[in-house]
């Protein structure tokens, strides 16, 4: 079980009342929720390995050198070295240490790598895996990564995390018209306002999904741009001429690495806390003790 962090523990902060503090004020509604987060996730699954995959840096600087608009109205802050500062809540970010503080005393394998997204380290984990792979996220970029063949899917919260909508290659066919392998396709064709990606003028998201069918992936559909004989409309074939330097760079941006060069760690779900004093006197200082011992208790086989 591979865990987009970032993703998941905005959605715990948004859906966590604020009212949740440390004693000295502190908000920790993020840390809470995420914490549950786990521990249902742990209960419910009961994964062999889990893994906190982590945004080293969130706007990688080789993405943005092919695509300069890349998140780039997520920008709080840019840095001469080192990642930009990425805009978010201001209570969020200070719970961010004590999030990463909480899994490694728990000794919950948490891996980043400088100059890659949490994404980057997913793919590089899933295509490594010999068995079956579930990635938790709230970012339907990671759909790409979705192949029944090879027993991969995607756990995308809808409520909490009582509520997760199971993403296999069926779903997304019928929800998109594409697999797994096409979902990066799409995303770029459509373009993600989210993510500062531009898409192809005039090519929606039924669109795209139609010209993939007809033409099986992007370069069968820029192929068709200089063949006379398909189908593409005028408008078409105009607009995504002119959109060939976007198309060329496109799917280095979008698609997740699959060769993130990852440090050795032990992914083996813990069976009891690693470091439990540690664990108890983060559980005092920042009142969290409903939510660590909830884990702790999924933990235990």
């Amino acid at each position: 079980m591979l865990l987009d962090t970032a993703s998941l523990y905005f959605r715990a902060y948004f859906g966590v009342p604020d009212s949740v503090k440390a004693p000295d004020g502190t908000p920790v509604n993020a840390v809470r929720g995420l914490l549950d987060f786990i521990g249902r996730l742990v209960q419910d699954h009961r994964p062999d390995d889990l893994v906190a995959c982590m945004d080293a840096d969130w706007r990688p600087a080789w993405r943005v050198e092919l695509i300069p608009s890349y998140k780039a109205h997520r920008v709080a802050e840019e840095t001469e070295s080192g990642p930009d500062v990425e805009e978010t809540p201001d209570t969020l970010s200070p719970q961010v240490p004590i999030i990463e503080a909480a899994l490694d005393a728990f000794g919950i394998a948490r891996v980043g790598v400088a100059g890659y997204e949490a994404d980057d380290v997913i793919g590089t984990l899933t295509a490594r895996a010999t068995g079956p792979v579930d990635i938790v996220t709230g970012d339907r970029d990671l759909y790409q990564l979705v192949d029944d063949a090879r027993r991969r899917r995607v756990l995308y919260p809808l409520k909490g995390v009582g509520t997760l909508q199971l993403t296999d290659e069926a779903w997304l066919r019928e929800k998109y018209g594409v697999d797994g392998a096409g979902y990066a396709d799409l995303a770029l064709l459509r373009g993600d306002p989210s993510d500062g990606l531009p898409g192809v003028p005039g090519i929606g998201e039924k669109t795209a999904a139609k010209l993939l069918d007809a033409y099986g992936s992007l370069d069968g559909i820029i192929a068709a741009i200089d063949d006379p004989k398909s189908k593409l409309t005028p408008t078409q074939r105009k607009r995504l001429d002119e959109s060939r330097p976007y198309l060329a760079v496109a799917p280095k941006v979008v698609r997740v690495a699959s060769d993130v060069p990852l440090p050795e760690f032990d992914p083996a779900l813990p069976a009891a806390p690693a470091q439990p004093d540690l664990v108890d006197a983060l559980a005092r200082r920042w009142g969290l003790g409903g939510a660590v011992s909830r884990l702790g208790s999924a933990l235990r086989p």
